[in-house]
């Protein structure tokens, strides 16, 4: 018997099994894997401010590949980009803003973090099922011999398919349209090609998040630095992914030939192949977050803000991690889990995923999608294009000839340009 089993030895899970612990609480930290972060791909890009209260200077520690000094965000057509480019000198310092990271490093450092708390790490070991007694749960069942582990309190952070949300009827069956995919491949290359193709020296870094360039199906790519590879990949819907009986690994293969990224990776050599599933319904697609005897955090909460401009995951799922963990104790003593909702409900965790609610409606439309890009590289291209001896079009004109070369109305502009206004203000 034990206070709190914590399943999934994530960033969510390793957040609340530290503060649990901390608080003096029995806590086991389970994970199927060999060690935390063996079973996790992920892009790249974490946000560490959310730890500063909880570990300061965690920046000191945290294995990082480099640091983002470089937000890019490039849109694509065949043949055209056009990249919005920021650097800022403040992010290559502390207290930084976002570094690159490798799972299996960074989740293996948190939970580090949690057993220097109190927590007790058991890896190769798989929840197989929860202990229920009555209407509350009361432990899980597990792949190991000795069977069942029993605890008031059961925190489920086991990734965007959490069984044991679904085995408590927390998550519904599985819909594709509120998922994505993301494929990545790691690529090798030397620090000092990467520094040159980049623009960067040190440990600084670079985050490009491209659209068009999924084949008009809804999503996007990314590319970002690490210490001596780059990471290169697509997250598109899986839904669309399906209809268009398109494979992934083919949108990665365009990304890389495309003429704005292939001079990036051009003597690559494949490192890793990773693809995983996101949880991306968004605020009004959020399962209950707990019943009695069990909270759910991070992924298999749905936890994860994809809104366009603000691509964020793991930041959210320490966030509630940490949210879980904070109030285990309580929860224990008053066998009430409300007030893990309300505390989400007052952290960002919960307030941008409310406030940005609309946002996949607009950045994954039809029209985002298959008719911007076009629009947008036809708008800019006129504007650079020297038209001597005839004189230079004016902006209106150009925007009217865009619009009308990608099938979309004015109106359609003006529509959208409202929508986007209200969901991101």
């Amino acid at each position: 018997m034990t206070d709190v089993i914590v399943v999934g030895a994530g960033p969510a899970g390793s957040a609340a099994a530290l503060l649990a612990a901390r608080d003096g609480l029995d806590v086991v930290l389970l994970e199927r894997g060999p060690f935390p972060g063996s079973k996790n791909a992920y892009g790249g890009v974490v946000y560490g401010r959310v730890l500063d209260e909880v570990l300061p200077n965690w920046w000191d520690e945290v294995p990082v590949q480099r640091w983002v000094t470089r937000r890019s965000t490039m849109v694509l057509t065949e043949g055209r980009a056009l990249t919005v480019d920021f650097r800022s000198t403040d992010w290559g310092k502390a207290p930084y803003n976002g570094c690159t990271t490798f799972r299996a490093d960074f989740d293996s450092w948190l939970a580090g973090k949690a057993v220097e708390a109190g927590a007790q790490l058991v890896t190769s070991t798989v929840a197989t099922g929860l202990v229920v007694e009555g209407d509350r749960v009361v432990g899980v069942r597990t792949d190991r011999s000795d069977g069942d582990l029993r605890a008031p309190l059961v925190i489920a952070a086991d990734g965007v398919k959490s069984f044991l949300a679904k085995e408590a009827v927390l998550l519904p069956r599985t819909q594709a349209k509120h998922l994505t995919l993301g494929v990545k491949e790691v690529l090798s290359l030397p620090r000092e090609v990467i520094d040159e193709r980049f623009g960067v020296r040190g440990n600084e870094g670079v985050d490009v998040e491209i659209l068009g360039c999924t084949r008009g199906i809804p999503g996007g790519g990314f590319v970002y630095t690490n210490r001596d590879s780059i990471s290169v990949g697509v997250v598109v819907s899986v839904e669309h992914l399906a209809a268009a009986k398109v494979r992934a690994e083919d949108l990665v293969a365009d990304l890389k030939a495309h003429p704005a990224v292939a001079p990036w990776v051009e003597g690559a050599d494949l490192k890793e192949y990773t693809a995983h599933l996101i949880p991306e319904g968004g605020y009004d697609h959020l399962p209950p977050l707990s019943t009695p005897g069990m909270l759910v955090t991070g992924d298999a909460a749905g936890l994860c803000l994809a809104a366009g401009i603000w691509l964020e995951g793991v930041n959210f799922a320490i966030g509630s991690g940490l949210e879980a963990g904070r109030h285990a104790r309580r929860i224990i003593e008053t066998r009430d889990e409300k007030p893990y909702r309300a505390a989400l409900e007052e952290t960002f965790v919960l307030q941008d995923h409310k406030r940005l609610r609309g946002a996949p409606g607009v950045v994954l439309s039809e029209r985002v999608q298959q008719q911007y890009p076009g629009l947008i590289a036809d708008l800019v291209q006129g504007l650079f294009t020297v038209t001597n001896p005839t004189a230079k079009p004016g902006v209106v004109k150009l925007l009217r000839a865009a619009a009308k070369n990608n099938g979309v109305k004015l109106r359609h502009l003006m529509t959208d340009g409202l929508r986007g206004g209200k969901v991101f203000r």
